[in-house]
């Protein structure tokens, strides 16, 4: 498959760019200061810039967004939701239908009308970033043109509670998805193995899902 992955220097988009590498699949990543490796196409593009991403993304036949525009930018909120906006024009504009996006776990459901962003002990650090994502949700749950699919990561995905890739993992819709010690948690190489299945195998259509042990 000829896939396209935008934020491909990144925690997120670096893993699954190595877990889609590693199947043979042909990439195009994109982000503000490309690399050099010989597992993918790198060009630099300006999310912002619609017109000009369309035309870098044309020809794919899924794009995999992982942008994110830093968790220390005091202006997250503004650059992820614009930002994301931005891409998702893009992507219509360059004709590719399949569109995988990736979120925040802040907008889970942990009870009924109560999302983990609005909970009390929601890290202060995170929460202009989940505040973000989960407005992204609510505006690409309007999108009917494009096939896409909003991934929600677990809980505990960070450096440090990484525990490589397994190949395992169970998956969920609006709720967080909880072990047997009531821990969501995911490594971000097997965050890398879910998308790269949803992008092989497509099970998730104009909706949010997620994923953990």
């Amino acid at each position: 498959m000829k896939i396209a992955i935008i934020g491909a220097t990144g925690f997120v988009g670096s893993a699954i760019l190595n877990e889609l590498a590693n199947r043979n699949h042909e990439i195009t990543a994109i982000a503000r200061n490309p690399k050099e490796t010989s597992t993918a196409k790198w060009i630099a593009a300006d999310i912002f810039n619609v017109d000009a991403l369309a035309e870098v993304l044309k020809g794919n036949d899924v794009v995999i967004n992982a942008y994110n525009p830093g968790w220390n930018n005091p202006n997250i909120y503004d650059d992820f939701l614009v930002g994301s906006k931005s891409i998702q024009e893009a992507v219509k504009k360059s004709g590719v239908k399949r569109f995988i996006t990736i979120g925040g776990g802040g907008s889970l459901f942990v009870a009924p009308n109560l999302q983990a962003v609005d909970t009390p002990d929601f890290p202060k650090e995170f929460y202009a970033g989940a505040t973000a994502a989960r407005d992204y949700l609510n505006i690409i749950k309007e999108e009917k043109d494009l096939d896409w699919a909003f991934f929600s990561p677990a809980f505990e995905m960070h450096a440090g509670t990484t525990t490589g890739r397994t190949g395992k993992y169970r998956l969920g819709l609006e709720n967080p998805v909880f072990n047997d010690e009531q821990r969501s948690i995911l490594s971000v190489e097997d965050l890398a193995v879910v998308i790269a299945d949803e992008t092989e195998t497509p099970k998730h259509h104009q909706v949010r899902f997620t994923a953990g042990y």
